[in-house]
């Protein structure tokens, strides 16, 4: 039984590593290299200012989570809807939504295997 090409990831998911995410942003995310480039920065100065790497860490994990969730058609359509059901919705519809954007995130943190503490 073969699975449908929507259901099969774009590019595997990288290693966590900054030059690794890059690449893998540029393949299937193209629009979002500025955040990316934006939020690395920010995490490299305040790396430095506070003589940590907790911040880098943290840009590490919401990134490789990010890719891990993108390079799903499927489970970025998902991901999408649930999104603009939290923007959209009743009240009841955003609690639901916020639910199941925190189980996505949980599962895709879980896949990537990285903590940010």
């Amino acid at each position: 039984m073969t699975t449908p090409a929507a259901e099969q990831p774009l590019i595997p998911q990288p290693p966590a590593t900054v030059a690794t995410l890059r690449q893998a942003v540029s393949q299937i995310a193209p629009a979002s290299l500025p955040a990316f480039t934006r939020e690395l920065d920010q995490a490299a100065d305040q790396s430095r200012q506070g003589s940590d790497l907790a911040p880098l860490r943290r840009f590490i994990t919401q990134w490789a989570v990010y890719v891990y969730i993108q390079r799903q058609p499927s489970l970025a359509a998902d991901f999408r809807r649930w999104e603009d059901t939290a923007e959209a919705g009743d009240a009841a519809q955003a609690r639901q939504a916020a639910a199941e954007i925190g189980r996505l995130l949980d599962e895709a943190h879980a896949a990537v295997g990285l903590s940010t503490r």
